[in-house]
């Protein structure tokens, strides 16, 4: 089915991936490049290295991914916070087992640090300082940029702010570079403009690092993380979706490579819910019909989200059609049984599978003899497979044990995480 082997430039595809967490909030679309182009020129006009300057770029992309609600992306906006390490910590815990993206970590950890604060406490090289102040003034400036005004009449106010602050948010040698770069229009521009993503891309030539199989599940799994840890609601549910998925796939006779695909693909079905804000997903009783809406895009935002990059087609179309039907009522793109690949059909199996097994705060998981009522009951209505459903019936037991297994892996991880968040307000 796969022969080809997975190559993924890891710079494009965290550009897709920060793209849709901006997605959350209309005020937050593109601030991950704002911030990611801002930074990277600040570093050039202070004469940094081209590795510095490659990691502000991914840093600045990733630099709120430890702010898991909508309501703490929200905060993030304002000026001055009063607290706003809990988010930089988050984030750091998330990504610095992933050494691709260590360096990126450190970046992201300090970026609220400011330049009156003293010392941290902790251990860290000067340069990475460095990067954070730049990160942080970065942040702040693409904070201060009303979209809806034109950017030349907001040059002087935002620098008089920024000035307002050197020695005491920002680090005087970082204002003085980013001073010189408010001079030139074209800076302003470039911030507010549409394209910007796009543009990135073409003018400032990353390392390019390239993602086999094995890191893109390791990725894949920190996105899962990111995803599931906004609501202690599916706090494991996408580690549950990936192993019941990974074991379907290996019983319907695919190779050991095609289910490690379909465990990324299980770790990225819900990629678009990060679109969705955190108190819809919290919400235990029944969504009301907007709500229900706004819910019903993720697997739209999933799939618009790794198109863009060759490599994925298959994962995606796995991961991205897990709420299509074989009779075409399904969404968001009204597919038939003809346009569904046998891994889309498993996806769509272990998606409710474990949906309605797992334990919720609010609710405990169904039996198995209450979980197939409901799945048989999907397939008399054409909504799942019943050749893929028979095989989670034969080996109920053995997908189970799996499915227990891997989301008691990820409870103690997220236990983990709260607790060394502890503290952090």
């Amino acid at each position: 089915m796969v022969k080809k082997d997975i190559q993924i430039p890891l710079t494009d595809l965290i550009t897709s991936l920060s793209d849709v967490i901006d997605l959350v909030n209309p005020a937050l679309v593109n601030h991950h490049q704002m911030v990611a182009y801002a930074a990277y020129n600040i570093a050039a006009h202070m004469g940094l290295p081209a590795k510095q300057r490659n990691e502000l770029v991914l840093a600045g992309k990733l630099h709120d991914i430890g702010a898991l609600a909508s309501k703490e992306r929200a905060k993030t906006m304002q000026f001055e916070l009063s607290n706003p390490q809990r988010h930089a910590e988050m984030g750091w815990l998330l990504l610095r087992g992933f050494e691709p993206l260590s360096g990126v970590a450190e970046l992201i950890r300090f970026h609220h640090v400011r330049c009156d604060a003293g010392e941290t406490g902790i251990t860290v090289s000067p340069d990475v300082m460095v990067g954070s102040h730049i990160l942080h003034l970065a942040d702040r400036v693409a904070v201060l940029l009303r979209k809806t005004v034109n950017p030349l009449a907001q040059q002087k106010r935002i620098c008089r702010q920024i000035v307002e602050q050197s020695g005491g948010m920002f680090l005087p040698q970082v204002v003085k570079a980013f001073l010189k770069l408010a001079e030139k229009e074209y800076f302003w521009l470039d911030l507010c403009a549409p394209s910007l993503g796009s543009f990135l891309t073409r003018r400032i030539t990353l390392e390019t690092i390239e993602l086999d199989l094995n890191g893109l599940l390791a990725l894949s799994n920190i996105f899962a993380k990111i995803i599931d840890f906004r609501c202690p609601f599916t706090a494991t549910h996408s580690s549950g979706v990936a192993a019941s998925a990974a074991a379907l796939a290996r019983l319907a006779g695919c190779s050991e490579r095609e289910c490690e695909m379909m465990k990324v693909a299980g770790f990225f079905h819900d990629l678009g819910k990060l679109a969705v804000p955190a108190e819809i997903l919290e919400k235990p009783g029944r969504l009301s019909p907007r709500q229900q809406e706004i819910v019903r895009c993720h697997p739209f935002y999933t799939y618009r989200t790794l198109e863009r990059i060759d490599d994925l087609s298959t994962i995606n179309s796995w991961c991205s059609f897990h709420h299509e039907s074989l009779d075409g009522t399904g969404y968001p793109f009204r597919l038939t049984q003809r346009s569904l690949p046998l891994g889309s059909r498993i996806m769509s199996v272990a998606d409710v599978f474990t949906a309605i097994t797992e334990d919720r705060p609010y609710r405990e998981g169904m039996s198995a003899d209450r979980a197939f009522a409901v799945l048989d009951e999907m397939v008399a209505n054409a909504a799942l497979d019943g050749n893929v459903v028979n095989l989670l019936a034969s080996n109920f037991d053995e997908i189970n044990s799996v499915r227990i297994a891997a989301q008691g892996v990820t409870v103690n991880e997220y236990r983990d995480l709260q607790h060394q968040l502890v503290g952090y307000a």
